[in-house]
């Protein structure tokens, strides 16, 4: 039997195939450790038309150890390279002691505020907040006992498939499922820093919804707002995106943040590419009908009298489209006029004996 998927309930709020797109404005560490700016992120996402905030909960110590060996050093071409782990997350952690006054703010504003735990400790923290929804951020979608302490709370779970291979994402989706997790969405993620339109491959989202009945979306690093726009138009039913007020004014996550004119443009875009979609409907719209005068129908081009025989020469297929379908023309065809016929009458049946 083939296993239905699950709608999320976030806070009252159905996400899922049929219902509005959910759209979550990821703070990361871009309130750049000011809470009177995490408040002002919150309130400019709000005012964007996002439907939720997130936020990331963990602290230095609970990431890593405060180490300047080689292998704690960020390296590459990414935007933190050059620091060690434990200076990225004091630089990028949410004090957890704001959640409270965050979590006003985002309520005041009628958006959801929730969190992605990074360890146990989180989780806890998070159950005694009453968290609606857990994010498990896409480099924890191997922690299988962070996986299982989240499970067993019950909640809906989204988790972002980011590097993890299809072994890993199948791990993953049993371990919340068999520790009582509640419905779960998997995001199509590419970790890179921003990431290339080329690398997105969105296909991924329909396959992932296919092999494991979960609920998918996208977590987009792109500067764009073309990518969530087509996720939306194939089938997105979560799209989450990096927020600041300015990238200008720097930040752990700014290089791959929309500001607010971007997340704004965003918001409608994927407003009008989920009503774009819509349902399966085939005949005239509303909005159509009055274009019915372009259409071909069968109309009396001569005047006819009761009796008369139908013929080529009395009955052609014209424009505009009131009458019967092209068709009928052959049945119609050597039958008799039930009445008096004036030219340009539109052809209907109760015309024909």
């Amino acid at each position: 039997m083939t296993q239905e998927i699950a709608h999320l309930n976030i806070d009252g709020r159905l996400v899922g195939l049929g219902q509005p797109v959910f759209i979550v404005a990821e703070l990361s560490g871009n309130h750049n450790q000011s809470l009177e700016r995490a408040k002002e992120l919150i309130k400019a996402a709000a005012d964007c038309g996002v439907d939720a905030v997130k936020l990331q909960t963990y602290t230095p110590d609970t990431m890593t150890i405060d180490s300047a060996e080689e292998s704690f050093k960020v390296k590459g071409s990414s935007v933190w390279a050059g620091k060690t782990l434990y200076q990225l997350y004091e630089t990028a952690h949410t004090p957890w002691e704001w959640f409270d006054d965050l979590r006003k703010v985002a309520d005041g504003c009628g958006i959801i505020l929730f969190s992605a735990p990074f360890d146990i400790t989180a989780v806890d923290l998070l159950e005694s907040k009453r968290a609606p929804v857990y994010k498990i951020a896409s480099f924890e979608a191997v922690d299988i006992e962070l996986l299982k302490r989240v499970a067993k709370t019950g909640k809906p779970v989204i988790i972002s498939r980011g590097m993890a291979s299809l072994a890993e994402i199948e791990l993953a989706v049993s371990t919340l499922r068999e520790n009582g997790a509640g419905a779960i969405a998997v995001l199509q993620c590419v970790i890179s820093y921003p990431a290339k339109p080329e690398e997105t491959n969105l296909a991924t989202m329909a396959d992932i919804r296919e092999r494991f009945k979960v609920v998918v979306g996208l977590s987009d690093h792109s500067l764009t707002v073309s990518i969530p726009t087509a996720a939306a138009a194939l089938g997105a039913s979560i799209i989450e995106k990096h927020f600041t007020l300015s990238r200008a004014d720097g930040g752990p996550d700014c290089a791959f943040s929309l500001e607010p004119a971007g997340l704004k443009e965003m918001v409608k875009l994927v407003r009008e590419a989920e009503k774009a979609v819509g349902n399966v409907q085939y005949g005239v719209y509303d909005s159509e009908a009055e274009n019915m005068i372009f259409r071909r129908s069968l109309f009396v081009v001569q005047d006819i009298k009761a009796g008369d025989v139908f013929t080529r020469e009395n009955v052609r297929s014209i424009r505009p489209g009131n009458g019967l379908l092209p068709k009928f023309l052959p049945e119609i065809l050597g039958k008799k006029a039930k009445s008096d016929i004036k030219k340009g009458t539109p052809l209907k049946q109760e015309l024909i004996q």
